[in-house]
Order: C-alpha cells, then sequence, then structure tokens
C-alpha cells in the first residue's frame, strides 16, 4: 500500500535541499607577504634582474643580479643608482630608461669593452596609475646552461661522474679536443663518453644535448648573495 499523503505531497517539499557545507572564508594575503613572494620568485630566476623607480634609481635587485654585478661587469650601483662604467655609456642607459619609463619602449643595450662586454634588456612596466612606469633591466646570463641544472638533470638520465663531467665541458662551449685535455683524458675516451650521453639523453647530436640542457628551468642553490647594497632595500624586499 502506498501513503497517498505522502504521494500527494508537491515534490518541491519531499526533496529538500541539502544546504551546501560553508567554506572558510578566504584569506587575502597581506601586501608585505605578497612581496616577500614576489622577491622570492624573482630570487630563484636564472637572470639578474635590477627594478628601478624614478630614472636610474634602484628599488630592488634579485639574488642573479647581486652576483652578476661584480667588477668585471659593466653596470655598478652607486649611492642607489644604476650606472655604467663611463658617463657616455651612463647617458645611454639613462636615455633607454627614460624611454622605457615614459613611453613604454624597449631597447637592448651592449655596454662595455673587451672582457668586460654584457647585453642587457631595457623593459618598462605596465604602469599602476597615470604616473611612470617602473623599468626592469634585465641582465645576460653568463653561462648557458645554470650549473645545478645540469647536475639535476645528469642524475634524472643515469649520467656517470664522468659522462657528467663531460656534459658539464660541453654546455660551457669547450669543444672535445679541449675538454679531453681539460679532463686529462684521451679524446676517444671523450667521444665514447659523448656517445654513451646522447644514447641515454636521446639527443642527437651534441648541439641537440646542449640545447637540452640550455631550456631546463633553473635549479638555484639555497646559498644567496649575502651582501646586498644598501639602495636595494625596495618594497618588493619588506623589512
Amino acid at each position: 500500500m502506498f501513503d497517498t499523503a505522502t504521494l500527494s505531497t508537491p515534490l518541491s517539499f519531499r526533496m529538500r535541499p541539502t544546504a551546501p557545507a560553508r567554506q572558510p572564508a578566504a584569506v587575502s594575503p597581506s601586501a608585505p607577504a605578497i612581496g616577500h613572494w614576489l622577491a622570492a620568485a624573482l630570487d630563484e630566476l636564472d637572470y639578474g634582474i635590477v627594478l628601478l623607480l624614478d630614472d636610474m634609481h634602484v628599488s630592488h635587485i634579485n639574488d642573479a643580479a647581486a652576483v652578476e654585478l661584480d667588477e668585471n661587469h659593466p653596470l655598478s650601483i652607486a649611492a642607489g643608482q644604476l650606472c655604467a662604467g663611463s658617463a657616455r655609456e651612463t647617458a645611454l642607459l639613462a636615455e633607454a630608461v627614460a624611454a622605457a619609463s615614459g613611453r613604454g619602449i624597449r631597447r637592448l643595450l651592449t655596454l662595455g669593452e673587451d672582457g668586460r662586454r654584457a647585453s642587457v634588456s631595457v623593459v618598462p612596466l605596465d604602469a599602476a596609475d597615470a604616473g611612470p612606469r617602473a623599468v626592469l633591466v634585465v641582465l645576460e646570463k653568463r653561462a648557458v646552461c645554470e650549473s645545478l641544472s645540469v647536475h639535476g638533470f645528469a642524475r634524472s638520465c643515469g649520467l656517470t661522474g664522468a659522462e657528467t663531467r663531460v656534459l658539464v665541458a660541453l654546455c660551457s662551449g669547450s669543444p672535445p679536443s679541449q675538454t679531453a685535455e681539460d679532463l686529462g683524458v684521451a679524446v676517444s675516451t671523450v667521444r665514447s663518453q659523448i656517445g654513451s650521453i646522447r644514447q641515454k639523453t636521446g639527443a642527437a647530436s651534441i648541439r641537440a644535448l646542449v640545447r637540452q640542457v640550455a631550456v631546463l628551468p633553473p635549479v638555484k642553490g639555497v646559498l644567496r648573495k649575502m651582501g646586498r647594497p644598501e639602495s636595494t632595500a625596495g618594497a618588493l624586499r619588506p623589512a
């Protein structure tokens, strides 16, 4: 027997939807926390990055740039300002930064002489308001392949210690003959190891092998540049 009272009850009353579970309120991170994360993210990049505000004033410098801007680099930081090795190049850099900040123009500059030559990219950032844009100065990489990335790649492919040393040499631009001389082994030994490396990595050639490593994401060490210029204590690195 069916309960006719139940059957005559409208379905909307008999099937009451279950109230959705209450979700915890989202907690928005504070501005200092976001600044800390952004600074940490910049520090993981394998390119040196200098953030400029108000023309040449250095607001932030990441770990890679803190290492790169040594006595061999054509750029330096003095009194909180980014400057080049000569008045002429400092003027060229200032002109590029002004064009980026005021008109949103990107430029690539090559600075320095002889062994101190380096290229930098001057990149405008979108303006947060109607004011001038912040500007990124991105330094070139000194090495095609980041050291820890090379060793991580070697471990993942099962390379031996000797093969890893050969891979490091190849990624630094050394030909097999120079690699053999540097490692104190015969050229035939290096060529045999290169063949083994190519077999384990699936690379069709040395060029393809180096490219595999060059495009790897950086694996940065936990040790950081201890000393930073005081002028780099900007908004991205809260006290």
